[in-house]
């Protein structure tokens, strides 16, 4: 089919963009960008007032599938995807078997598939059954297409075995993606350790916990040239060992979540809601600050939402035994807008940069570009529009989020991938 997309702001720094212009989609391809134009077969999408960036990119969310569907699976998750704007998503290993093989890798892929919605970007184990003492299949998963290689949810704790990794990770031309967490350190912690876990009166995950292995990390990529990037980065220390890397010339990349950018520990209060029970932690309003200052002036790479939906019954329970993790996939860009667009923090270049161009670079996807010739994987959004993040708007199959049944305005209202109108006019379009 094709559509023109009349009257947006078109925004896309790869090609110097950033004006009101219309675009017309012809089958899977941008055939033209331009003032004025008309397409007499095209469906027309009035869009003035409206942004156009190319389609968002989520480095880094759990759909659960295979094994744990009960939270959450390729459906579901890709539903909530494009419902909150993301044109592609890389999903993390720890499913259930783990992704350490090339079956997994092409099974998630046939599921996506079936799905019929956004791009999903299988991400691999690095070690089997991400147990940290055996290399997982990467040849294998690498031909099958994964798109990077992580043991997310657990650190790998050998320096040895990480050192391994990383040296066949490399042969692949492929990014090592780490959860960093000295587990020595974090064992039974559940909050950030200082004054949150003196004030809640429970185990505390210290700082160093995180920032040991990105040291560590850091200096077993210079000896072995493979590129990395640190997950879910959540101190202003941890940012700091990153900048200094780049600096250094060293292959470093790392990104950020919305929980750690816009709260900290200080939210949570004696009410114990788990919902702001994450892993890493909530640390202080001074490391929120830094991040916040990191993802704006570009030594945070991306923006990702690290998507982990849970049963009710997982956080509706005593935090200690709580699960970890939040969904964020649908409040993701909102929480953008509202926080650091719109107080004119950061550009509109610079949030297509964090959540469409650079996570495409690091996961070595094809470039998209509002230009003749690109893939039509396209986000269109409205600053205005204003939404209630209820359980009925979600799409996700779990709703554990501190965001619930909060206002935002700001959303995604259309979604194109590979030229398929996926999500119009805020309506996911997979025929349920």
């Amino acid at each position: 089919m094709s559509y023109l997309i009349k009257g947006a702001h078109c925004v896309d720094p790869q090609v110097s963009l950033d004006e009101v212009c219309d675009v017309l989609i012809d089958g899977t391809r941008i055939v033209e960008v331009g003032k004025d134009l008309s397409a007499d077969d095209a469906t027309v999408i009035e869009a003035e007032g409206r942004y156009l960036v190319p389609g968002l990119v989520d480095m880094h969310v759990h759909f659960r599938d295979p094994g744990y569907e009960y939270k959450e699976n390729t459906l579901t998750g890709s539903r909530a995807a494009v419902h909150g704007g993301f044109t592609d998503v890389a999903t993390m290993p720890n499913t259930n078997p783990i992704t350490d093989s090339g079956s997994e890798v092409r099974y998630q892929l046939d599921h996506a598939h079936a799905a019929g919605l956004c791009h999903v970007r299988p991400i691999g184990a690095l070690t089997v059954g991400e147990q940290g003492e055996a290399l997982a299949e990467i040849g294998d998963m690498v031909m099958e297409g994964a798109a990077a290689f992580s043991d997310d949810g657990r650190g790998v704790q050998s320096a040895g075995m990480m050192r391994t990794c990383m040296e066949y990770v490399s042969q692949f031309d492929r990014v090592v993606c780490a959860h960093c967490e000295v587990e020595s350190l974090t064992k039974g912690g559940v909050v950030n350790e200082g004054r949150a876990s003196t004030r809640l009166g429970m185990f505390g995950w210290p700082a160093a916990g995180e920032e040991l292995e990105i040291i560590r990390d850091i200096e077993l990529s210079r000896l072995t040239g493979c590129d990395y990037h640190v997950c879910h980065i959540s101190t202003e220390h941890g940012l700091d060992l990153v900048k200094q890397a780049k600096e250094q010339g060293l292959a470093v990349t790392c990104e950020v979540t919305p929980h750690h950018l816009f709260l900290c520990e200080e939210d949570i209060d004696d009410s114990y809601d788990t919902n702001y029970k994450m892993n890493p932690p909530l640390r202080t309003a001074r490391d929120a600050e830094a991040l916040r200052k990191g993802i704006c002036d570009g030594s945070i790479d991306c923006l990702v939402t690290d998507h982990a939906p849970h049963a009710l019954h997982e956080k509706d329970c005593e935090w200690e035994i709580a699960l970890f993790g939040i969904i964020g996939l649908e409040s993701a860009l909102p929480l953008m807008l509202e926080k650091l667009v719109k107080p004119g923090d950061m550009s509109w270049s610079r949030l297509v940069e964090v959540m469409a161009i650079n996570p495409r670079r690091i996961l070595r996807l094809n470039p998209v570009s509002i230009e003749v010739g690109s893939a039509a994987d396209l986000t269109l959004i409205d600053p205005e529009k204003t939404v209630v993040m209820s359980a009925d708007y979600i799409q996700s199959k779990s709703k554990n989020t501190p965001f619930l049944d909060r206002e935002f305005t700001g959303v995604a209202t259309d979604v194109f991938v590979d030229g398929k109108h996926v999500l119009s006019d805020g309506v996911v379009q997979d025929g349920s």
